[in-house]
């Protein structure tokens, strides 16, 4: 019995040792099958028919099959589907710029053109009127009522410096500057013609200024504290202002004009290959919204003022040759040169700007319409400022020195003798202003219609901001916020701007954040955040993020960008 049962318990080890083995050697001969079964794309682990112990063949390791493979191997683009649509739109993008591009400058050159119309056609008669509204008032004994309305006063201005500025520019010899201009080196040239440049910008960025004082200070309620050097200092300098700016126009137009009559044509395509050295200093730069409306529209004042200065060339060219329409052609093909160069390295410009900084072409719409929208604002009964002077601050575009040296230009070059060149300066002055009222109409029109596709109506009756409300709200945004109690209602300021929340609870506010965003379309309407912070939530009251424990400035609107205003730590 003993012996039976020790040989039993020693089959009953020698069973389980062996079902141990067996589970041990299962694994390893699984894996040996996967490996063998294994097909690589280089050859180098093919399933053979044979046993494992077989060796491989190393005549699958050739050069044939390597380049077999390379010829058949393919892959899916599917399988990162986002990635090529993103890569495709924006293809697309590019293709629709110079369309819309174009639609903007288009507009934005009649704008100008409208208000370049006004100072030869409307601004004469306005003063005349209000010349003798200034004599007949004192004769009627209508002691209660104004000599002036405040517009009228702001005319009556603009024409006396016309005046005097062209009193001034009548002792300018341009015979002399164009003689002194052409005595100069090419590089010289050069310097001088992008030195000029800077300095345009630089005149017109405080001009405007200049003459916005003036009429301020001549129109200002007699009741408020005196706070200014006097009506005549003012005159003075705005007088000043338009006859150096004057100035420096014409220099450039002289510059412009050697260049069209040298020989080799050599400063000319210097002076041409000036605007694709603007494509290398804008292109590779991170831009906003606000940035490139900037940007358009001093592409849209740059490219009248080139307008205009051709028309002074083409002007002095044709008085030298007697007015030969025979060389009017030879002039021809220089100025399509110069157009297209400006076209081109506009439409590339702005096509990679939109590119790199994922901008969508539909943003140049939203600039249209803003620009529309001063055109209608300035028609309202409320309107607080003349549309010139609207155009003037939003593109930078000052009409004044233009028109006043187009008007030297013009009486230096033609002669009128006899009543048959005054019926047809007459004849002249009539179709100016014909053209002037059928651009205002059609402008205007095509103004009200991109203000109702962007949903601006509201906006309308908006009153305008003021200078007071706009630094509080600045300082607002400015200073620190201090903890209050939760049920402590917001300080508020005289202007009735929010100076302070309740940021005691972040997490109440984060919640109440979205609720306090504008929910009208006009008041979502042309804001530009950056496409980092989308995914923040911001309120608008006091331009705190979701957590409220940043300070933040609330994004600009498009309406309240001028041609100057710094967005994003620069100017455009």
């Amino acid at each position: 019995m003993a012996d039976s049962l020790s040989s039993g318990l020693g089959e009953e080890k020698e069973k389980e040792k062996e079902g141990r083995e067996r589970d041990r050697k299962a694994p390893k001969t699984e894996r040996s099958k996967e490996k063998d079964g294994v097909t690589e794309t280089l050859g180098f682990n093919d399933k053979n028919g044979g046993s494992m112990g077989k060796k491989r063949n190393l005549s699958d390791l050739s050069l044939v099959r390597f380049i077999t493979t390379e010829l058949t191997r393919g892959y899916f683009l599917e399988h990162n589907e986002a990635k090529y649509t993103e890569r495709r739109e924006r293809v697309y993008t590019c293709l629709r710029i110079p369309k819309e591009l174009e639609k903007l400058m288009t507009f934005g050159f009649f704008l100008c053109l409208d208000a370049f119309l006004y100072v030869f056609t409307l601004l004469p008669l306005r003063v005349i009127l209000a010349l003798l509204r200034l004599i007949t008032v004192p004769c009627c004994g209508l002691s209660g009522s104004r000599l002036l309305q405040p517009a009228q006063v702001c005319d009556v201005l603009k024409g006396f410096i016309m005046v005097l500025c062209y009193s001034m520019m009548s002792y300018v010899d341009y015979s002399m500057m164009y003689h002194l201009i052409r005595g100069q080196s090419v590089i010289k040239l050069y310097i001088i013609y992008n030195m000029l440049e800077v300095a345009d910008r630089l005149f017109s960025s405080f001009g405007q200024d200049i003459l916005d004082a003036l009429y301020w200070t001549a129109t200002e309620p007699k009741e408020k504290k005196r706070a200014h050097i006097g009506v005549i200092p003012h005159f003075l300098m705005a007088v000043l202002y338009v006859f150096l700016h004057a100035i420096l126009i014409m220099v450039q137009a002289t510059t412009l004009n050697v260049a069209f009559n040298s020989h080799n044509k050599s400063l000319l395509t210097i002076m041409m290959s000036n605007n694709f050295v603007e494509i290398k200093g804008s292109v590779f730069k991170k831009f906003e919204k606000n940035n490139l409306f900037q940007m358009s529209n001093s592409d849209i004042k740059e490219r009248f003022t080139n307008y205009i200065l051709l028309l002074i060339v083409c002007l002095r060219n044709m008085e030298q040759f007697s007015w030969n329409p025979d060389h009017l052609w030879v002039l021809f093909p220089d100025v399509v040169m110069v157009i297209a160069s400006e076209v081109a390295v506009d439409v590339v410009k702005h096509a990679f700007i939109t590119k790199f900084n994922d901008i969508s072409a539909d943003v140049y719409g939203e600039y249209r319409a803003s620009l529309a929208f001063d055109l209608v604002s300035s028609r309202q009964k409320n309107a607080y400022t003349d549309y010139s002077d609207s155009v003037s601050r939003r593109m930078g575009f000052i009409p004044l020195p233009l028109a006043l040296l187009l008007i030297r230009v013009v009486t230096s070059s033609v002669k009128i003798q006899g009543s048959l060149s005054f019926m047809c300066v007459l004849l002249f002055y009539l179709g100016m202003i014909t053209l002037k009222v059928l651009n205002s109409i059609v402008l205007l029109g095509t103004s009200c219609v991109f203000v109702k596709e962007a949903n601006m109506e509201e906006k309308l009756s908006d009153p305008p901001p003021s200078a007071v409300s706009s630094r509080a709200n600045s300082k607002a945004h400015r200073t620190k916020q201090v903890p209050t109690s939760p049920h402590q209602e917001p300080t508020v300021d005289k202007g009735g701007i929010p100076l302070a929340s309740d940021i005691s609870q972040p997490t109440a506010m984060a919640e109440s954040a979205a609720p306090t965003l504008p929910k009208s379309d006009s008041d979502t309407f042309l804001t530009t955040p950056d496409e980092e912070d989308d995914d923040k939530i911001i309120n608008a009251d006091t331009g705190l993020e979701g957590d409220g424990l940043k300070n933040r400035t609330p994004k600009k609107d498009l309406l309240e960008i001028d041609r100057f205003t710094i967005c994003g730590n620069r100017i455009d």
